[in-house]
């Protein structure tokens, strides 16, 4: 913990992601622990009223709270986002790792079906297993998840094939280690910071792609809400409520540069 305090004092990128990450974390926690209304709670006299010391925020065409649905909406996007990058990291470090290690034709027949799956936008991917699993937040995790596997098996292979070459893989060979131990008590911990930086670039990709599903209606699914969820639905409120856009998308914003720049600080680290 304090050689990362004393690198974030060093690292400009690192500083600013993990203020940016530290304040939406807090938003969450206010979320949990003292959120001014129930996020469904409606109230017909209050559509879309303006900022006031009741409503902060103000109000959203339903007369709900919009500072509490954002608290609660934060929460959401960012499970939806952890929950696919789990899916993704957790599958893609397999297949990366053993396609890596072993080689030859379990090497050449995953890698030609994960350039296929590579060759799509991850979003367009995700649209068609959505199409598949059907709508609702588990099923956006899913679909999100099996998208990103590709990207995160192609870095994870990549690792593999340097550290394969190192000296330290090459005694643990000439000593008999077992193949399992050698991939993950030998190389494995030697590409956690580049895993982790992908991990924290594929959390801000989530965050983008679970936004755009859920703004075009089969993401998250009403009464609760995501970011995305949020942003589809105050769009048409635009003029006249502007406010409740604007702070949706600061929130959106926020979330993707704390971790972009997080994520760019521990590669920086790990080089």
């Amino acid at each position: 913990m304090s050689q990362f305090l004393r690198r974030m004092r060093k690292d400009p990128y690192l500083l600013t992601g993990t203020i940016l990450t530290g304040f939406i974390c807090l938003l969450v926690l206010w979320g949990l622990i003292c959120s001014p209304y129930d996020p469904t709670e409606m109230d017909a006299t209050a559509r879309l009223a303006g900022a006031s010391s009741a409503h902060l925020l103000g109000t959203d065409h339903l007369g709900r709270d919009v500072l509490s649905r954002i608290l609660y909406a934060t929460r959401v996007t960012l499970w939806i986002a952890l929950g696919t990058v789990g899916v993704g990291a957790g599958c893609g470090t397999i297949l990366g790792a053993l396609t890596g290690y072993y080689g030859g034709l379990l090497d050449e027949t995953l890698m030609r079906i994960i350039d296929v799956l590579f060759a799509f936008p991850s979003i367009l991917l995700a649209l068609v297993f959505v199409s598949l699993f059907g709508t609702g937040t588990s099923q956006v995790v899913l679909a999100l998840g099996i998208a990103f596997i590709p990207s995160f098996a192609r870095v994870v292979r990549g690792e593999f094939l340097r550290c394969l070459v190192q000296p330290y893989v090459e005694v643990a060979r000439l000593q008999g280690v077992k193949h399992m131990r050698i991939i993950f008590v030998h190389i494995l911990p030697n590409i956690l910071p580049m895993l982790f930086s992908s991990i924290l670039i594929g959390f801000n990709n989530a965050v983008l792609a679970e936004a755009g599903l859920s703004f075009l209606g089969i993401g998250s699914q009403p009464p609760y809400s995501s970011l995305g969820r949020m942003l589809s639905e105050s769009q048409a409120y635009l003029f006249n409520r502007p406010g409740m856009v604007l702070a949706v998308g600061f929130v959106i914003v926020v979330m993707n540069l704390g971790f972009a720049f997080l994520g760019e600080g521990i590669k920086r680290w790990a080089k």
